[in-house]
């Protein structure tokens, strides 16, 4: 087969990884990490590059995505399938499990999650958290950033007890690519100096891999031609609607 993929910048090196290892043809086309916090300007850009995969070169699309904010949710593809992990974002990605993620969601909510490709590509305040709370003080930092600087935003957030009221722990996911040395330092840096609790969790590339290598079992969805994506609110997450 021949893939198209449309996936995260916090997804990189996995993406790029399996793809060298795919028995198929796959062409990785990355988005700004940080876009799922304007998750209708993400769904415009990925519906404009679906829209734009000639079917006459390419046998489906897949989408190193979850959920993300929404920002999946109501993409459609006229001319060719498309797949999308039963995710809520990244985090699921990085863990290789949904009940995996669903168990750390549920028992550590307040958490800041670390990959080498988020410290690599980030900008300043971009949580991999999926929740409203950790997107709202992301954004609300990034708004300081850019206004007082980093240094000034950092101080302004440390005395507010912004960090605190939302988080307690940094979990750094290690998906055994990259510098991961570098990476978990400057992770268990900024979890010292922002009192947080930090853990070292061994990622697992099983549902990336799976995603790339054509695998799509019951852990991903596929879309048919003039469907669309839409959430399930149960444990599936995700579903096919009718379109239009």
């Amino acid at each position: 087969m021949r893939l198209k993929c449309l996936g995260c910048e916090a997804l990189a090196r996995l993406l790029y990884t399996s793809a060298a290892q795919s028995p198929h043809i796959v062409d990785v086309e990355l988005f700004k990490l940080g876009l799922h916090n304007r998750p209708n300007d993400l769904r415009d850009r990925l519906q404009e590059r679906i829209d734009a995969t000639p079917a006459d070169e390419y046998d489906a699309i897949v989408l190193g995505y979850g959920i993300c904010g929404k920002a999946t949710v109501g993409l459609v593809s006229q001319s060719l399938p498309m797949i999308i992990p039963r995710a809520h974002d990244c985090i699921t990605l990085y863990l290789g499990d949904r009940m995996r993620y669903k168990d750390q969601f549920e028992q550590q909510p307040g958490t800041y999650w670390y990959t080498v490709d988020y410290l690599e590509r980030h900008k300043a305040g971009e949580a991999l958290g999926a929740t409203a709370a950790s997107t709202d003080l992301a954004e609300e930092y990034e708004k300081f950033v850019e206004k007082f600087g980093k240094d000034n935003a950092d101080y302004l957030m440390e005395v507010m007890g912004a960090w605190q009221a939302h988080y307690e722990r940094a979990a750094y996911i290690d998906m055994g690519v990259g510098d991961n040395d570098a990476a978990i330092a400057r992770a268990q840096e900024m979890a010292q100096r922002r009192n947080w609790r930090f853990e070292r969790l061994t990622g697992d590339l099983v549902l990336i891999r799976k995603l790339i290598l054509g695998e799509w079992d019951e852990n991903f969805l596929q879309i048919e031609p003039g469907q669309s994506i839409g959430m399930s609110f149960d444990d599936s997450i995700v579903e096919c609607v009718l379109h239009g």
